[in-house]
């Protein structure tokens, strides 16, 4: 009875920002509650730049408590930021076998909660993320490398827009069925057959979710937003590289269900020693019945193959290909790719690889260009981009881990070499690695070349692949996605038969595609709300963030009828 004024506040304050989440996955239409600006934070107790500085900085060094959290066995750390800084934080690693049952026993009066006041108080948990959005940047920036105007965006209000989609999407497939129905028969001359059914949206389980180390909270708060929406308790197990960013959620979380009370145990931290591997030990648990996995496709096909007692929604690995056919906007094309090649060094799930662009070259408003003029000015492009090394910091941020390094290094003895990579010295962080992207030339008609174009190559590497013609160009996109997956498709074209052809493609192989960007919109870039995330039908995931199929098989309706 304690929490019930507590529940009113919550429904008071966040079931307008609900509704208007709801509207917005309708219409898909733009809209965010998470304002993207720094300069918007500060007022109506969010954290300001110097505070959210200030509070990561308190971090640093320190134990991250987790307001008891149960079965505490050790503290584990180990983190530094791509940039060169050793964050010395710990984490309490968990005794699974006191953990877990600890999670579950406060399921009972989650599911109890219904689906509305479940939706509620997971908005109050992204408005005090919300309001900590410089502190979470700086936790993303440093343990994920990406810049820090990405990491504030994508790391925060992007994150949060996900987050909030998912429990849109959640509250409506629950509340797609009534609670209660009063169900009658007639018989004819006798007495009808009355019934009355009681239906309740009743979670799983547990939900684990396994973070990545390039979007911890981007790829992370979908799935832990659905299960928690759809009244499952959720275990979140952090990539070891990036654990503060979710272990500040887990913390912001335990406090907000404790606030409104619940068992704060229904969110808890799975931080691990180093080369523990518990991912695995945890997706085998019976008590895991829900896995959300970001990460490489040997280990989600793994989830996917043994992990029979549990949900399991993998995005995983994927070949993105553009084809270059023709424009009439031939600098907006050349400006577009070259910001798409550069972001965040190529090191996201929907950058392009592949560039898949006709050996005797394309149409455009500036006159024919040749397969090697076409690759030469893209070059030059991101030349230009880049050639400043403060605007080349600012977008490239640092190389995540030593592997994207290695494959970015061993990539240009894969061809000839358009465009060499070359260091980039940032003042604020000298010991950061930073690269420009390099683009390799291949002929998509050598088998010695396919191999390098047909895998792929995570990071600020791309492919310049010679086709013999448009048709063949769709051919190779469509056996690559068959075959590869992708997350992202781009397409140039000024030919309707062609553009028509591509569509098509990407139809056939749920690949989601983007026709002639040459603005301020890249193919690599999504928004909640409206964009698809995947399709969750080619090999490269097999979810989508966020649609109806991501949260409706997180719960199950279970009935209780009774006569009348």
């Amino acid at each position: 009875m304690a929490a019930e004024p507590t529940a009113h506040e919550l429904l008071r304050k966040h079931r307008p920002t609900l509704d208007q989440a709801l509207e917005a996955i309708r219409t898909r239409a733009y809209w965010s509650p998470h304002p993207e600006h720094p300069k918007a934070y500060g007022e109506d107790g969010s954290l300001d730049a110097a505070a959210g500085k200030a509070a990561f900085d308190a971090l640093l060094g320190n134990r991250l408590d987790l307001a008891d959290q149960p079965g505490v066995d050790d503290w584990v750390g180990g983190e530094v930021s791509p940039y060169g800084i050793e964050l010395g934080v710990t984490y309490p690693h968990p005794d699974i076998d006191v953990l877990l049952p600890a999670m579950l026993a406060g399921q009972r009066a989650w599911r109890d909660a219904g689906p509305e006041l479940r939706a509620v108080v997971c908005l109050e948990i992204l408005k005090r993320i919300s309001d900590r959005t410089h502190q979470f940047a700086h936790a993303v920036m440093h343990t994920s490398g990406q810049a820090f105007m990405m990491a504030f965006q994508a790391g925060g209000p992007h994150a949060q827009d996900r987050g909030l989609e998912a429990v849109a999407y959640a509250y409506a497939e629950q509340v797609r069925t009534p609670e209660q129905a009063e169900w009658t028969k007639p018989q004819g001359k006798r007495d009808p057959l009355v019934l009355t059914k009681r239906f309740t949206a009743v979670p799983r389980g547990i939900g684990l979710v396994i973070g990545c180390n390039t979007f911890p909270t981007w790829n992370g708060f979908p799935g832990l937003f659905a299960s928690l929406a759809t009244g499952n308790a959720v275990l979140v197990k952090p990539h070891p590289r990036a654990v503060l960013p979710l272990a500040l959620t887990v913390r912001i979380a335990r406090d907000v269900l404790a606030e409104a009370g619940f068992d704060p145990n229904l969110v808890a931290l799975a931080a691990e020693r180093p080369g523990e591997g518990i991912a695995k030990t945890l997706a085998l648990r019976p008590e895991i019945r829900i896995i959300d996995y970001t990460g490489s496709t040997a280990f989600g096909d793994w989830l996917e193959t043994n992990a029979h007692q549990a949900q399991v929604y993998t995005e995983k690995a994927g070949v993105n290909t553009v084809i270059v056919h023709s424009t009439d906007d031939y600098q907006g094309m050349l400006s577009n790719l070259a910001f798409s090649l550069s972001l965040y060094s190529g090191q996201m799930c929907t950058t392009p690889q592949n560039l898949l662009i006709p050996r005797d070259g394309i149409a455009t408003d500036q006159g024919h260009k040749s397969f090697d003029e076409v690759t030469a000015d893209l070059a030059r492009a991101v030349d230009g981009l880049l050639g400043d090394d403060a605007r080349a910091n600012a977008l490239l941020g640092a190389i995540v881990n030593p592997d994207v390094k290695a494959r970015l290094e061993a990539a240009a003895g894969l061809g000839e070499v358009a465009l060499a990579s070359r260091e980039v010295t940032n003042p604020d962080f000298p010991d950061a690695v930073v690269r420009t992207p390099v683009i390799v030339k291949l002929d998509g008609a050598k088998p010695d070349d396919e191999a390098a174009y047909m895998s792929e190559c995570f990071g600020p590497v791309s492919f310049a692949v010679a086709v013999d013609s448009a048709a063949d160009a769709v051919e190779l996109l469509r056996r690559t996605v068959r075959e590869k997956g992708a997350m992202t498709v781009g397409a140039y074209t000024t030919d309707a038969a062609t553009e028509q052809a591509v569509e098509e493609a990407c139809l056939e192989e749920a690949a989601q595609l983007s026709l002639n960007l040459t603005g301020g919109v890249y193919v690599n870039q999504t928004a909640a709300f409206s964009d698809f995330h995947g399709s969750g039908g080619n090999p490269a995931a097999n979810a989508a963030l966020t649609d109806s199929a991501f949260v409706a098989n997180r719960f199950r309706m279970v009935e209780v009828r009774r006569e009348a």
